[in-house]
């Protein structure tokens, strides 16, 4: 009987270990971020770059939407912000080269706007798979067309 125990023992400890360790690798609060930067329209353009962003479930990643041009644009996509779970969303300064972050957001995000020569971290982890096919600008240029009518769309793909 009590090396019937010690083995039951044994093995409970065992798995109590092993499922500690699953706990551990699936803790998003010590994932390192993947990086991931989009380029919110060049000077003179209006485009995402890349067009198409991939992404896979389960994986930390910080999107780092960056606009190097002369106007403000949106990263809005309603079906993204569907299935990703967002983090926060950070709104960072450059400060003698070294980025300070200004601002934090929590919760359900599904537009971020980057006013020229700034940039915005959006922290988040895939939960869905997927392709989405909504993600636009819909900030309107002075031609009164928006920057989507401009060609400023792209693509997303979750796997």
């Amino acid at each position: 009987m009590r090396f019937v125990f010690r083995v039951l023992a044994a093995a409970m400890a065992g798995a109590a270990l092993g499922s500690a360790a699953g706990y551990a690798a699936g803790d998003l609060s010590r994932q390192q971020p993947i990086e991931v930067t989009v380029d919110l329209g060049k000077p003179g353009q209006h485009v995402f770059e890349p067009s198409q962003i991939k992404f896979e479930t389960g994986k930390l990643y910080k999107l780092i939407l960056r606009n190097s041009s002369n106007d403000p644009h949106y990263f809005t996509s309603h079906n993204f912000s569907q299935m990703v779970w967002t983090r926060k969303v950070q709104v960072v300064q450059s400060r003698d080269g070294k980025p300070v972050t200004l601002a934090e957001f929590k919760g359900a995000i599904r537009e971020v706007e980057v006013y020229p020569g700034h940039a915005a971290e959006w922290w988040l982890v895939p939960i869905a798979t997927g392709r989405v096919t909504d993600l636009m600008c819909g900030i309107t240029d002075k031609s009164g067309k928006t920057h989507a009518q401009l060609g400023m769309v792209g693509e997303i793909v979750i796997e």
